[in-house]
């Protein structure tokens, strides 16, 4: 095992797992699939099920039952073990002939009792993992003996490590800072005399369990991930989600007792991300990844990995038809430390010098096979990159032994043609003229200046911005505007914009899953319009009358809703 980090604390988690899955069905969530997928990949836990079948299938309600040749089962889940995650377990189970099954949660036993309401004080005289005992008995009932095998066990899967010193945490892509008008949906659940005036004084105590739940759950995983360190943290925060999560990771009784031992320090800050909408939404042209991630089509249940299209090196037509037809690539090769090295120079360099990379390690890598390469100089373009990925299509040995290094090959050459690269560059210029107008004009000139580029489908072209992208100027735009004087000819500026939105928005003849988020209310999945409105009381936030949750686009293209409309909205007790 390496040094103590992200890596080797996901690698661990997961050798535990490993240890437990040999001839056996294993059912994992799209979390827990994730965190394989960047820590040590499928091949890895395929190689540990051994085997002439092995079948791993996502745990879903629909999700297939096994066979009578079937007998074992490893249920790997990020979430707690209760409401919905119990109720599909027993229903796989049930019609399954299972004699052995395993179920591992990202959660811990202290959590579980929190989530079934057990007093800290009465949590801490129980002896066992009762919460998991019972759930033990109930696996060996569901497979019709109560002689059956059961285990039911803790593993802090709680990281997908993209690089090093880089880790997502998959399992929390819904939770999201606290929003302004978050405040009266807390208070709807408050007598009048505890009402809270501002974000600022949301505590623990004011959030629905839902929320309060999730939080914990995070801070138990870094809690975990502190100890395989062996430090003790000290925790700072900024915005109030974050500081609620600080103050709970300080107060965590497991932490507490672990600070006292810990012979290392560590500081630990918490952002919340909604302090940075400008960077979120802003295109700063100077990473290869950040274009990869934002113009590629994201790989189904991943949030941060991207399908690669591999017809190229087949011999199918690089056809729409035919890409469904080959395994799309992605950008984590866990076990090629070759394309692992390209993957994280690419993360740290600039797209001039990222794209010169890709060519030195394509070149080298046709050398060391002996494949008839033409070198070159000057700089690298896509049509180089792939005549030089073109070397490998007929050479099954080289094509194995640089599949990794190709899949990065062609994720950049996919994004350097793509067309929404060539419109980045439109974006940065409008983003560079923007912050020079905001300088010299009022809020009022800037959006009039945005008004003609809001047009219809039947006017867009190629080169015209989309209803998606316009929303994405306009977080921009009141991000970096900062407080500003709200004036009659904003007001008549803003009533513009949204009625030309609002145009587009009804012409379009087929919304993205974003916008029918943004757009569509919660209770109905028909097509409506709200109102979109602009507070001036928090102008770097783009809200609507209706009170719906703000969805904006982070770093890496995803969306998030309020934490309070997610966690109400989802049955995952």
């Amino acid at each position: 095992m390496s040094a103590p980090g992200v890596l080797s604390f996901t690698q661990q988690g997961w050798e535990q797992v490993l240890a437990k899955v040999k001839w056996a069905l294993v059912y994992l969530d799209a979390a827990c699939a994730e965190s394989l997928h960047w820590g040590c990949g499928s091949t890895r836990l395929l190689e540990a099920v051994g085997g002439p079948a092995c079948h791993l299938r996502e745990f879903e309600p629909a999700a297939v039952g096994g066979g009578a040749e079937q007998p074992k089962a490893v249920f790997v889940l990020s979430c707690l073990l209760k409401g919905r995650t119990v109720e599909t377990l027993r229903d796989i189970i049930c019609r399954s002939h299972f004699q052995y099954c395993v179920v591992v949660t990202a959660v811990n036993h202290a959590i579980h009792l929190t989530a079934n309401h057990v007093p800290a004080a009465a949590a801490a005289e129980l002896e066992g993992q009762p919460v998991f005992e019972q759930l033990e008995e109930k696996l060996c009932e569901w497979m019709g003996n109560m002689n059956y095998t059961a285990e039911v066990l803790h593993v802090p899967l709680l990281l997908a490590p993209v690089a090093p010193h880089l880790a997502l945490t998959p399992a929390f892509a819904s939770l999201f800072p606290l929003l302004p008008q978050d405040v009266h949906l807390l208070n709807s659940a408050r007598p009048d005399k505890r009402r809270l005036g501002s974000l600022s004084e949301v505590d623990a105590t004011a959030l629905p369990p839902e929320l309060l739940l999730q939080i914990r759950c995070l801070v138990s995983g870094l809690s975990s991930l502190c100890e395989h360190l062996g430090v003790r943290e000290e925790c700072f925060a900024v915005g109030s989600l974050s500081r609620i999560i600080a103050a709970d990771l300080a107060n965590y009784g497991p932490a507490k007792n672990r600070r006292k031992t810990a012979t290392g320090r560590a500081s630990v800050v918490f952002v919340d991300r909604t302090l940075d909408l400008t960077g979120a939404v802003g295109h700063h042209g100077d990473n290869l990844v950040e274009k990869i991630i934002s113009v590629l089509p994201q790989l189904p249940g991943h949030t941060n990995d991207v399908m690669v299209n591999m017809v190229e090196l087949t011999a199918l037509q690089n056809e729409e038809k035919n890409q469904s037809m080959v395994a799309p690539g992605c950008l984590a090769q866990s076990n090629d430390p070759a394309a692992r090295a390209l993957w994280e120079a690419l993360l740290s360099t600039k797209h001039k010098e990222a794209v010169m990379e890709v060519r030195r390690h394509l070149v080298e890598a046709a050398s060391r096979e002996n494949l008839p390469i033409k070198m070159s100089m000057g700089r690298a373009t896509p049509g180089q990159l792939m005549s030089y990925i073109q070397l490998f299509k007929n050479n099954v040995k080289a094509l194995v032994n640089h599949c990794g290094l190709l899949q990065l090959g062609l994720a950049t050459v996919q994004t350097l043609k793509h067309l929404q690269t060539a419109k980045w560059d439109n974006f940065l210029a409008f983003e560079r003229l923007l912050l020079q107008s905001i300088g010299e004009s009022t809020m009022s000139v800037v959006l009039n200046q945005l008004l003609p580029m809001i047009k219809p489908l039947d006017q867009r072209t190629n080169d015209d911005y989309s209803p998606e992208e316009l929303l994405i100027l306009l977080i921009y735009i009141y991000s970096v505007s900062g407080e500003f004087t709200v004036d009659k000819n904003l007001g008549e500026a803003e009533e513009k914009v949204k009625k030309a939105l609002a145009q587009v928005f009804c012409e379009e003849s087929e919304l993205s899953p974003l916008l029918q988020k943004i757009t569509a209310p919660e209770t109905s999945q028909s097509r409506s319009i709200f109102i979109l409105s602009f507070s001036p009381s928090h102008p770097h936030l783009l809200e609507e009358e209706t009170d719906a949750p703000m969805v904006g686009r982070t770093s890496l293209g995803h969306t998030h809703d309020s934490p309070l409309q997610t966690s109400i909205g989802r049955d995952s007790l």
